[in-house]
Parts: C-alpha cells; structure tokens; sequence
C-alpha cells in the first residue's frame, strides 16, 4: 500500500464530523501525510438559515468566514494541531463539487469525511458523501456515524 501524502478532511461541523477528523489526524500521523481541513459554505448567498444571517454591518460572506475559521481552528486544536493546513471556500454549487475541485487543485491523495448513512429519498437524491465518492479523484474514507 502506497503511503498517502496529503489528506484532506472536509467538514460542516457536525458531530460526525469530529469523528471523520479524528480518524483523518490519525491516518495523517500514522503515513506523516499533510492534513487539510476544508469546509465548503454551499449555495451562498442564496440559500441560508436565519441563524447564519449576518449582522447587518457586516458583510455576509466575511461573517461565514469568519464563523468557519473559527470553528477549523477550534477543530484543529482538538486533533492537536493548531498549525494545520485549513481552507474555507464559497461555492454556488453543492460542497460535493467544491471538495472535489480542491482535491484536483491540490494534490490530494485521500478524502475523509462523515457520512450519515441515510436511506430513502435522501439517499436517492444523493448526499454529499456520495457525490465525492463517485467524483473524487483520489482515495475517500467515508467514516459512518454512530448512533
């Protein structure tokens, strides 16, 4: 087995999240690979929650990136290391695409990331996991949610 040499791990955040970066950080440690942490903020600017609505003297997309730096680097201090490699995108497109398109740019040799083993019409319509694995260029590790 060929040794990975830049993992990239993507995430929303969510609890399965943490799990999926868990196993990416150790997979990096255990090859000496590179990890990237990405979160892709989708669709923006027009599909969001109205708790993501900035302040209004604020732009809205510096308020999103802000709140996403914020959370990486919460998440990188957590695996341990603070000084990893953490990118934040926009895209009108799904994040599927996105993390896709970043793993083309960037050399990336192993995708990791949760996935909610849903079924039924979500699962029809396919979910972001999904999407990467059929698209991705490289390696991806769907770690599955617990519970």
């Amino acid at each position: 087995m060929e040794a990975y040499q830049h993992i990239l791990c993507a995430t929303d955040f969510c609890d399965h999240c943490t799990a999926a970066a868990e196993r990416a950080a150790n997979l990096a440690g255990l090859f000496g690979a590179e990890l990237t942490l990405l979160h892709v903020v989708e669709y923006f600017p027009e599909q969001r929650s109205n708790q993501e609505i900035a302040p209004e003297n604020v732009d809205p997309a510096t308020y999103r990136e802000q709140q996403a730096r914020s959370s990486l680097m919460e998440l990188a201090r957590h695996l341990g290391k603070g000084s990893m490699a953490q990118e934040v995108r926009f895209t009108t497109r799904s994040a599927r695409h996105e993390i896709v398109r970043f793993a083309q740019q960037h050399a990336i040799d192993l995708i990791v990331l949760a996935t909610h083993g849903r079924h039924g019409i979500t699962h029809i319509l396919g979910s972001t996991a999904n999407g990467v694995m059929h698209d991705a260029p490289c390696d991806v590790l769907a770690v599955r949610a617990k519970g």
